[in-house]
C-alpha cells in the first residue's frame, strides 16, 4: 500500500502512534501529508470495515476534520474504500 500512495503526498508516514505520555489513543497505519492535507490509512488483511471505521473515526476527531479524509484498505480484496 504504501508504494501504491508515495507519489501523491509530499510525506507519507507509516506506524505513526497518536496520543501523550499518559495515555495512547490509537495507530494510524499511513498518513499521507500533501500540505495542509492530511489522509489517514487503516490497513487489515480481511474486510473488517466496521472496526476499520470505529479506528478512523476516533482518529480523525483528532485532526482538522476539512483538510482530513480516511480511507479502508483491505490486502486481501485489494481493495479501498473511502471511509466518511
Amino acid at each position: 500500500m504504501y508504494t501504491e500512495i508515495k507519489h501523491k503526498y509530499d510525506r507519507v508516514l507509516k506506524h505513526v502512534q497518536i496520543g501523550n505520555k499518559k495515555r495512547d489513543v490509537g495507530e494510524i497505519d499511513l498518513m499521507g501529508v500533501k500540505g495542509n492535507q492530511v489522509d489517514l490509512y487503516e490497513v487489515k488483511c480481511s474486510f473488517r470495515i466496521t472496526k476499520a471505521r470505529k479506528q478512523l473515526t476516533k482518529l480523525r476527531k483528532l485532526f482538522d476534520y476539512d483538510n482530513t479524509s480516511t480511507f479502508f484498505y483491505c490486502g486481501g480484496a485489494e481493495k479501498l474504500v473511502a471511509i466518511e
